[in-house]
């Protein structure tokens, strides 16, 4: 069986980012590259949003951007704007279409739907792809979410929903979101912080029609798209071994208290084809060991005290939107640390300090 140098495992968001990051810095060139993917065709199944708080590849593949957002309590609406870090969507399709493009010109890189099609003895690999199911009673961030089309203009298309609470919590965290991608098109998702065991929050189209109808009052429309996914908000018990190396998800670059991983995933590719000489010698990358340890807090509360996290997450966004974007995005100093942190209530939050 053919050898190769690399190998990926996983040929999602982290694995195809990889593998365009090593090809488009010349790693390529006298390297091979074995990606190991189960589907059969690349079609848009996700959107991936997040805050550009740096560069990346993709600008082409942004469906929208946007400067303005709201958050929603049950009793009341808090708007915020900022110009320096839009919000952006990825439209998965065109992710999926300009990667493989530019990866087909490379004979170098192949692609196979089983790892023992090839002979990995000897291969650095990058995994992307859990071992094992993971436990379905701890916490997770599970949603669904359809693009809808509208006869007429709705939507204010300057500005998003990012979380409106005004919905039906369940003695969970529940709550729903509209990325307006034109003035009778957008993304509306119900999204759940909770465990995956309680089947009746799984209703989603229902959740989904209600919402529409009562909370946006639209009536007619088209649904386009579909999208459906469920984000651990823990880390996985997987150690990188002798020449396996977790990315994505499995390698930690979630953030725990928000779900965002696009951009970490971009982060952890440059790294580590800037190291892909001596990437067994380097320090493991990770997101930082101030987030791992605020968002265990954070995430003690929420499962704690499902029914107050409507308000904070409301008061977190009482600041400024550069404040609340970097410590959402880690990329936050420690006077904008404090500045969060402050707007937590401090009894329930010193009990899971201490827990």
């Amino acid at each position: 069986m053919k050898e190769f140098d690399y190998i990926i495992i996983g040929g999602g968001c982290a694995g195809l980012s990889l593998a365009y990051e090593l090809e488009v810095n010349d790693k390529l060139k006298e390297k091979t590259l074995a990606i190991i993917e189960t589907r059969e065709e690349y079609k848009r199944d996700k959107t991936w949003s997040f805050w550009k708080v740096f560069n990346h590849n993709f600008d082409d593949c942004v469906i929208k951007s946007w400067n303005n957002f709201t958050i929603n309590s049950p009793d009341s609406s808090h708007e915020l704007t900022n110009k320096k870090f839009p919000y952006q969507s990825i439209d998965s399709g065109k992710f999926y279409k300009k990667i493989n493009s530019k990866l087909s010109t490379n004979s170098n890189i192949s692609f196979f739907k089983n790892l023992s099609e090839i002979n990995s003895e000897n291969s650095i690999i990058f995994n992307s792809v859990h071992e094992k199911e993971l436990d379905k009673s701890k916490l997770w961030q599970h949603f669904q979410g359809i693009e809808i089309e509208t006869p007429k203009n709705i939507f204010d298309e300057e500005i998003i929903n990012l979380m409106d609470f005004n919905c039906d919590q369940r003695n969970d965290v529940h709550f729903f979101y509209t990325l307006p991608f034109s003035k009778n098109k957008a993304l509306i998702e119900t999204t759940w912080l909770s465990d995956l065991e309680d089947q009746s929050l799984m209703d989603y189209d229902l959740q989904l029609e209600n919402y529409i109808k009562n909370n946006l009052g639209i009536k007619n429309y088209k649904i386009n798209f579909t999208e459906k996914g469920a984000i651990p908000l823990f880390y996985p018990s997987f150690k990188n071994k002798n020449k396996i190396i977790n990315i994505g998800s499995v390698g930690g670059m979630t953030r725990l208290s928000t779900g965002y991983t696009f951009l970490n995933i971009q982060e952890h590719s440059k790294y580590i084809v800037k190291n892909i000489d001596n990437i067994d010698g380097v320090k493991i990358f990770n997101l930082g060991k101030k987030y791992q340890f605020l968002d265990k807090v954070f995430l003690r509360v929420l499962e704690k005290h499902p029914e107050k996290m409507p308000k904070i997450f409301f008061n977190m966004f009482k600041t400024s939107s550069n404040t609340i974007i970097k410590f959402l995005s880690n990329k936050s100093n420690l006077i904008e640390d404090i500045n969060i942190i402050s707007k937590m209530p401090k009894l329930i939050f010193l009990k899971a300090l201490f827990n």
